[in-house]
C-alpha cells in the first residue's frame, strides 16, 4: 500500500516536481552544448555542410534517442515509481536467466560515465576562461572542484539539491535565449529539420564514423533521465523535458547559424558554445556553465550511489558500507564508490587534460549502456504483451541506431576509448565474478528436510545437560521454503557444539522486484520452539536486519504469539526478558576438483572482494555484540582422493 501510494504521489505533475526533474534528471543532457559542437568540428574548416549535417544529426538524435525511445517508450518501464538499469532488470529477470549480463554491462559502463562526467561537463565549462585569461591553466582549478564536489557528499547534498532546480532553470532560459538570438544571422539554418541533410553527411562525408561519435554526445544524459524517475516521476519528466529539447535545440541552431557566418574559418581550441555569447555576458556564462557541469555531475554521483546500492541488494556487487547522511529521502553516500568514482575522475583528467580529448572516452560508456536498456526494455515490452510487431520495429531501429552509433564510438577507442573499456570493464569483472562465485558457492550448499529435526531440536531445547548456549538463537537462512534448511544450520545446532536455547529462530530475507517493499510472515515450525521469520524487502530497501527482527518479536510479544521472558528462575521471578544471540554461518568452499580451473580463478578473485567488503553481519545490519560467527566448510576433499599406504 504504501508502495503505491508513493508511487502515485510522486507521478502527479506539480510546480515542484517539474522543478526538481529540472534541476535533478536534466543535468548530464543540459550541459552537453557546452562540448557537442565542438566536437563536431574538431580541428578543420567550418563546412557548411558539416554544419547543417552535424545539426539535423543532433536534431534527429535528441528526437529518436531521447524524446521517442526514453521520454516516451523507456519510461513506462515503470518499477513502483523506481527507474534504471536494474529497476528494468528487476521487472524482467525472471524471463530469462541471462539477463543478469546485460544488466551488469549496463550498470559497469553506467559507473563508468559516472567517472567521465564530471571531468569532461566542468572541463568544458572552465575552459571559457580561456577568454578571458589566455594560457591560464585549468587543471588545476578542475581537480580542486572535483575534488570538493566529492569531499561534500559525506554531509549529505539534500540542502544544496534544493536550489538545483531553479539554478537549472535558468542555465536553460540562458541557453535557450542565446541560441534564439543567433537564428537570424543564417535563417537557413533551419533547413537542419529535414534529415535529408543527416543522411547526406552521414553518405559523403569521409570521417563520417567520427562525426557519429560525436554527436552522440548530444544524447548522453537519457540513461540517468530514466535512472532519476524516482525523484520526481515519469509525468513530470515528460512535461519539463518539453521545456528542456527546446532551450537545447535553440542553442544548438544558434551555434549552427554562427558557424554557418565563420565558413572557412578554422576554430581550432575555439568552443562555438561560448564564441555565441556577447563579450560583457562572457564572465557570468562561464560561472552559470561552471554552476551547471557541477550539478550535473552531482547527479550522475548520486546516481552511482543509487545504483551500487541497489547492485548491493541483487548481489552483483560486494556489501559496501551504505550511509544516510541526511533525512531526505534516497539520500545515499557509499564511501568505497566515492572514492572510486573520484580515482577514475582523476585518472580521466591525467591521461587527456582537455575536453576536447575526453570525447572519444565519454560517448562509448553510455553507449553500451543504452544498447544494454534496448534489450531489457525488448524483454518488458513482451512482458506487457505488447503486439510482437511493434517490439520487432523497436528492437530493430534501436538496434540499428545504437549498433551505428556505437561504430562511430568504437572508431575513437585508440584515440581514448580505450580508457573507457579499461574502466568498465574493471567493474564488471567485479560484478561478474560476486556474482558467479555466489553461484558456484550456492552449487555446494546442502539443504534437507527439516522436518525430521523437530523431535532432536525439541528435546535439546529442554536437554538440562546440555549448558544453556541463549534463551533466543538466530540463524540467517537462504533456504526458500519452510520445509528445508541448510545440512550446515543443522550441523552448527546439533554436531558442532551442541547449542540449546529457549527458542530457535530461523531468518530468511528474500529480495524483492518492488523497490519499496516491507512485508514479513511468521511459521511457528515448532509452536514456541522453532520459528522461521521470512522478510520481503524491496532491492532499494536497507537490510537492516537487528531492527527488523527486533519488531517482529515485538508485534508477536504484543498479540501473545511468543513469551520472551527468561527462563533463568531469577530474571523469570523479575519478568526480564532473555537473551538474544545472531549465529552467522561463514561458508569456506575448499578448491576441489568439482571445480573448472576458471571457478578457481573466479573464487580466487572472490575471496579478494570477501576481504575488501563488509563482513555478513555488518552487510546485514547486525549488532556486533549480539553475532557469533561460525566458519563452516562447504564441502570436504573426498577421501577417496587420498592414497595411503600402512606399515605395521
Amino acid at each position: 500500500m504504501a508502495d503505491n501510494s508513493h508511487h502515485n504521489s510522486i507521478n502527479k505533475v506539480s510546480f515542484a516536481g517539474l522543478l526538481i526533474s529540472l534541476g535533478i534528471v536534466f543535468g548530464d543532457i543540459g550541459t552537453s552544448p557546452l562540448y557537442v559542437f565542438k566536437a563536431i568540428m574538431g580541428q578543420g574548416a567550418i563546412q557548411k555542410d558539416l554544419v547543417l549535417g552535424g545539426l539535423s544529426c543532433v536534431f534527429w538524435t535528441l528526437t529518436l534517442q531521447t524524446t521517442v525511445k526514453y521520454v516516451w517508450i523507456t519510461l513506462r518501464a515503470d518499477n513502483k515509481g523506481e527507474g534504471g538499469i536494474l529497476s528494468l532488470y528487476s521487472l524482467v529477470r525472471k524471463r530469462a536467466p541471462w539477463l543478469i549480463f546485460p544488466a551488469m554491462i549496463g550498470a559497469a559502463t553506467l559507473l563508468a560515465d559516472g567517472m567521465i562526467t564530471p571531468a569532461i561537463t566542468i572541463s568544458s565549462a572552465i575552459e571559457g576562461l580561456d577568454l578571458k585569461f589566455p594560457g591560464l591553466p585549468t587543471v588545476p582549478i578542475v581537480v580542486t572542484i572535483i575534488s570538493l564536489l566529492f569531499i561534500i557528499q559525506r554531509f549529505g547534498t539534500s540542502v544544496v539539491g534544493k536550489v538545483f532546480g531553479p539554478l537549472m532553470t535558468i542555465w536553460f532560459t540562458i541557453i535557450g535565449v542565446i541560441g534564439l538570438s543567433h537564428l537570424h544571422l543564417a535563417p537557413e539554418v533551419m533547413k537542419a529539420i529535414n534529415p535529408y541533410y543527416a543522411f547526406h553527411i552521414l553518405i559523403t562525408y569521409p570521417h563520417s564514423l567520427l562525426l557519429i561519435g560525436a554527436v552522440f554526445l548530444c544524447t548522453t544524459g537519457a540513461e540517468a533521465l530514466y535512472s532519476d524517475m524516482g525523484h520526481c516521476g515519469k509525468n513530470n519528466i515528460r512535461i519539463s523535458w518539453i521545456y528542456v529539447k527546446i532551450t537545447l535545440i535553440l542553442n544548438y541552431f544558434g551555434q549552427g547559424a554562427w558557424l554557418l557566418t565563420q565558413e572557412g574559418r578554422v576554430l581550432g581550441g575555439e568552443n562555438p558554445f561560448y564564441s555565441i555569447m556577447p563579450d560583457w555576458f562572457i564572465g557570468y556564462g562561464i560561472a552559470i556553465a561552471t554552476i551547471a557541469a557541477v550539478i550535473a555531475s552531482q547527479a550522475m554521483i548520486s546516481g552511482s550511489y543509487t545504483l551500487i546500492s541497489e547492485a548491493v541488494r541483487l548481489n552483483i556487487w560486494p556489501k559496501v558500507a551504505i550511509r544516510y547522511p541526511s533525512e531526505h529521502k534516497g539520500q545515499l553516500y557509499v564511501p568505497s564508490i566515492n572514492l572510486i568514482l573520484w580515482v577514475g575522475c582523476m585518472i580521466v583528467i591525467w591521461v587527456f587534460e582537455e575536453s576536447s580529448r575526453m570525447d572519444a572516452a565519454y560517448g562509448l560508456a553510455i553507449n553500451l549502456t543504452v544498447l544494454m536498456t534496448t534489450i531489457l526494455m525488448g524483454y518488458f515490452l513482451a512482458m506487457k504483451k505488447v503486439n510482437r510487431v511493434l517490439i520487432a520495429i523497436f528492437l530493430v531501429a534501436y538496434f540499428v541506431i545504437e549498433l551505428t552509433f556505437l561504430i562511430g564510438n568504437g572508431v575513437k577507442i585508440a584515440h581514448g576509448g580505450w580508457l573507457t573499456l579499461l574502466l568498465a570493464t574493471a567493474l564488471f569483472g567485479t560484478m561478474y565474478c560476486w556474482y558467479t562465485a555466489r553461484k558456484i558457492k550456492n552449487r555446494f550448499v546442502n539443504f534437507i528436510n527439516i522436518n525430521k529435526y523437530y523431535p532432536i531440536i525439541s528435546e535439546l531445547s529442554e536437554d538440562k545437560s546440555v549448558p544453556p548456549y541463549a534463551s533466543h538463537l538466530v540463524y540467517l537462512t537462504s533456504a526458500n521454503f519452510k520445509s528445508e534448511i541448510e545440512a550446515k544450520i543443522i550441523y552448527s545446532i546439533i554436531n558442532k557444539k551442541p547449542k540449546r536455547a529457549d527458542v530457535y529462530w530461523l531468518v530468511h530475507v528474500d529480495v524483492m522486484d518492488h523497490p519499496h517493499t516491507k512485508e514479513y510472515s511468521i511459521d511457528q515450525l515448532i509452536p514456541g520452539k522453532l520459528i522461521r521469520v521470512d522478510f520481503k524487502l524491496g532491492f532499494r530497501e536497507e537490510q537492516r536486519i537487528s531492527l527488523l527482527f527486533r519488531k517482529v518479536v515485538e508485534e508477536m510479544v504484543k498479540k501473545g504469539e511468543i513469551d520472551i521472558t527468561s527462563q533463568y528462575d531469577t530474571l523469570r521471578k523479575h519478568n526480564i526478558p532473555g537473551d538474544f544471540k545472531f549465529v552467522v554461518l561463514e561458508k569456506v568452499l575448499s578448491k576441489t576438483n568439482q571445480m573448472t580451473w576458471i571457478e578457481k580463478v573466479i573464487m580466487d578473485i572472490y575471496g579478494y572482494l570477501k576481504k575488501m567488503s563488509l563482513s555478513e553481519e555488518k552487510g546485514f545490519g547486525l549488532d556486533s555484540s549480539f553475532v557469533t560467527i561460525e566458519r563452516v566448510p562447504l564441502n570436504f576433499p573426498q577421501t577417496s582422493e587420498v592414497h595411503l599406504i600402512r606399515k605395521d
